[in-house]
């Protein structure tokens, strides 16, 4: 399969030291199987940060990776309680890593997402009605997180 990296600057060598801490699935490489959402992506960070200009990166990974025993592996099929409360401890992991998956896959968490997480973690709704307003959010894509060497291994630059 083909995955995307939106960026602002282009690189060939990943290093973790300079992936954000506290996104959705830990801090770590995320990617997308949705071209679009690369570009958009890397229009977004070249404006935000001020500094290069949108680069889509292109690698191919074996799907078949995913549900072999060659990697640690955890898919979230869709929105769920078990998928909110990952992110939510992710978010609030100040930087450590909490889990020992090499590759994550599941919704994004985008703007939308992000705001009806911080009102459940202010205790504004529970559980249950998070799920119930993430399930009729629009346009929830999917993101590929790589979060380990091992992981990396397997990405292989077009």
């Amino acid at each position: 399969m083909k995955l995307y990296h939106g960026t602002n600057i282009d690189f060939f060598e990943i290093d973790f030291k300079k992936c954000k801490p506290n996104k959705d699935f830990g801090c770590g490489f995320y990617l997308t199987d949705i071209k679009q959402q690369a570009v958009d992506m890397a229009i977004r960070r070249a404006k935000f940060e001020d500094k290069g200009s949108p680069v889509v990166q292109e690698y191919e990974f074996d799907e078949s990776l995913l549900t072999s025993d060659e990697l640690r592996v955890k898919i979230f099929d869709g929105i769920s309680n078990d998928w909110a409360q990952f992110i939510v401890a992710n978010r609030n992991a100040k930087g450590k890593r909490i889990h020992n998956y090499d590759v994550v896959v599941g919704p994004i968490a985008d703007d939308g997402v992000t705001y009806q997480l911080r009102r459940y973690t202010e205790g504004a709704i529970s559980m249950k009605r998070l799920i119930e307003e993430l399930k009729y959010s629009k346009g929830l894509t999917i993101q590929y997180y790589f979060g380990t060497e091992r992981a990396l291994s397997f990405l292989k630059r077009l």
